[in-house]
């Protein structure tokens, strides 16, 4: 059992793509539900591509284990799981970091469709909280495209907070 399971807090999900979007989803939960003793995982999905590593190929159905905060910046470590952090995602992780010394924070990857990957990941991590970052499509774009966060607040079988953005996004 690894540690963000033995921990006696909750383990706060936040779905991160590394866009805008998300990251208000972040710094949603840092701010408003992450408290001491929690495992702060942010839940990263990939689309789904044939990878030629080993390991990659093997983590394809559960993901990789958790990795820990400290090697969010390691491009060697990144790079192993097909991940590229942006600034200002590291930014808030950093600043989550110093403002909340009890909060462990760690990262998990799937691969495949994000809709379905983030509501296995509430099951197999287990979560007890997701936050998840809303684009603000328009009604058609949302009708043609689906919506992601729509799609998680039916089907997760923990409580979920859709962050809204403020501005629309094309």
């Amino acid at each position: 059992m690894d540690k963000a399971q033995e921990s006696s807090g909750r383990r706060v999900g936040v779905a991160v793509d590394f866009s805008p979007c998300s990251d208000l989803a972040l710094k949603w939960a840092v701010d408003n539900a992450v408290r001491d003793g929690d495992t702060l995982i942010l839940v990263v999905i990939l689309p789904e591509q044939f990878y030629e590593h080993g390991e990659m190929q093997l983590w394809e159905t559960t993901g990789p284990p958790l990795i820990p905060a400290s090697q969010f910046t390691d491009p060697v470590v990144m790079k192993k799981y097909g991940v590229k952090p942006e600034d200002a995602t590291l930014d808030i992780v950093k600043n989550a970091e110093n403002q909340k010394k009890e909060v462990e924070i760690v990262m998990k990857v799937y691969w495949g469709d994000a809709r379905e990957k983030l509501c296995e990941a509430i099951g197999n991590i287990p979560l007890d909280f997701l936050a998840v970052g809303n684009r603000g499509l328009g009604t058609l774009k949302r009708a043609l495209m689906g919506s992601v966060s729509n799609y998680v607040v039916n089907h997760a079988s923990c409580p979920v907070v859709v962050v809204k953005s403020s501005d629309r996004h094309p």
